[in-house]
């Protein structure tokens, strides 16, 4: 469904991403974990062209693109067949839940706007927000805030959606209700890519798990075997002090 070859990105004299590969299957729930300058949330940005690649090629659902050098209409095409969820959640301050969901459909997509209220209300009650709708952001909490942004995402019927950090900016007590919904979207099949620093998520939900640092995927495999047995010394270290490795008995 989505390949990246040789993905490479630098600011100035920093090599963020250093020849990034990557293969996503439709369905799957890839979690990427790494210590905080790794490189996870450029790859994510990169993906979406919210940053320029210096270099990469990119595949997604039957079509190829140089990620260096593709156009405005190349861009938006990719746009439109992935939905981004930020670690701020990105709302609008003057519009309410409903009206955070359907502006991108309306503006961005000229969808009409009956349909696209219709369809807003839809990906609201799918996050437990239904009585939300005409709520404010100031009105909510910030997990509450963090579900119309993913409402908002799921709403554009997108084959992928990258979450960068969804929960980092939250209250422990307010992760449980966004995760939950991210749980929900995996059952259901939608192909997600996570950066997260959420083991447990990471564990249970991912089928599969990349670890980066220095701007490399050090180790990558199916959820399972990545907990129970991490292949590199340095993977075992940062799963140790995350609390995310589980050794066989």
């Amino acid at each position: 469904m989505l390949e990246v070859q040789n993905l490479c990105k630098s600011f100035g004299s920093l090599a963020v991403l250093q020849g990034v590969d990557l293969q996503v299957e439709t369905g799957d729930v890839i979690s990427i974990l790494g210590p905080s300058g790794s490189g996870k949330t450029t790859l994510l940005r990169c993906l979406n062209f919210l940053e320029r690649a210096d270099e990469g090629l990119l595949r997604f659902d039957g079509a190829e693109y140089a990620m260096h050098k593709a156009g405005k209409k190349e861009i938006a095409a990719i746009r439109q067949k992935t939905a981004f969820v930020f670690q701020n959640y990105n709302l609008f301050r003057n519009k309410n839940a409903l009206q955070n969901v359907t502006e991108g459909l309306v503006a961005g997509r000229h969808m009409p706007k009956a349909e696209a209220v219709e369809r807003g209300q839809q990906a609201l009650a799918k996050v437990g927000m239904a009585d939300r709708a005409a709520y404010y952001p100031h009105q909510l909490s910030g997990g509450q805030q963090q579900r119309v942004a993913i409402a908002r995402a799921i709403a554009t019927r997108p084959k992928i959606i990258y979450f960068d950090e969804p929960t980092s900016a939250l209250d422990p007590e307010l992760t449980g209700e966004v995760l939950a919904v991210m749980r929900q979207l995996a059952k259901e099949g939608m192909t997600m890519l996570v950066v997260t620093h959420e083991m447990a998520f990471a564990r249970e939900v991912s089928n599969k798990v990349i670890f980066m640092e220095q701007g490399q995927v050090v180790e990558e495999g199916e959820a399972a075997s990545f907990f129970q047995a991490p292949q590199k010394a340095r993977t075992r270290a940062f799963l140790g002090h995350m609390g995310g490795y589980a050794p066989l008995p």
